[in-house]
């Protein structure tokens, strides 16, 4: 059966699990594990970040299980693409490493969930239908370090903001003047390239910069136009 014959778009049904992956083998056990239960059902695989954003678009899973760790587009990355476009799509990172970075980078970025690849399949099911119903799912090791987060506090912003630019547009505007590129700032924001151009293209415009040098300049003077 295709992706596209197991979508039942307004049905009342199984939790639909999108799995991706780069390594074949693992999700075909995690799909035997899936289609094992009487409630859910693997409705497409993708191999990588990029394939994942396109069929989360396409099939609006229930839930979807991303690694960390692929080619063409990282799993981080792909789970902002994705929290953007289908907010429905819940998401649970699955990978090999617990490390701070990839767990807050993933909560950050629009997961819900975040379990080792050691979990216990009974641990998985669990995780997918706990999310499902919109509760967050994370093991009690990952808990942990998100609890002592929240109680060292979140850094502040460093500079103020432009006026007139929403809080993503500044944010990229600081990136550009620390000289970072359109790939190296959508990396950073778990976003796609052609969504940083976007952004860096309304704030030209905001500021009535003819490039990026002449939009940086406005942080040197606090504020930008007044419109």
């Amino acid at each position: 059966m295709t992706d596209e014959q197991r979508q039942s778009p307004g049905e009342e049904g199984p939790i639909r699990v999108l799995l991706v992956d780069d390594h074949v083998f693992w999700r075909r056990g995690v799909r035997e594990i899936v289609d094992s239960e009487p409630d859910m059902e693997v409705v497409a695989e993708a191999e990588d970040g990029a394939s994942a954003v396109r069929k989360a678009s396409a099939l609006k899973p229930d839930v979807v299980l991303m690694d960390v760790n692929m080619p063409v587009m990282g799993g981080v990355a792909a789970t902002g693409e994705i929290a953007n476009a289908s907010p429905e799509s819940r998401i649970v990172m699955l990978t090999v490493s617990d490390t701070d970075e990839n767990l807050f980078n993933s909560l950050k970025a629009g997961a819900i969930g975040f379990l080792t690849k050691d979990a216990a399949p009974e641990d998985l099911i669990r995780a997918i239908r706990s999310t499902s119903a919109g509760e967050s799912t994370l093991s009690p090791a990952i808990a942990a370090r998100v609890v002592r987060f929240i109680q060292q506090g979140a850094p502040q912003q460093e500079t103020p903001a432009v006026a007139n630019l929403t809080e993503r547009e500044d944010e990229i505007l600081h990136l550009i003047a620390q000289g970072a590129r359109d790939r190296e700032i959508a990396d950073k924001l778990f976003i796609s390239e052609s969504t940083v151009k976007k952004h860096v293209q309304n704030v030209l415009r905001k500021l009535h910069a003819r490039n990026r040098v002449e939009a940086v300049s406005h942080l040197n003077r606090g504020t930008g136009p007044q419109f």
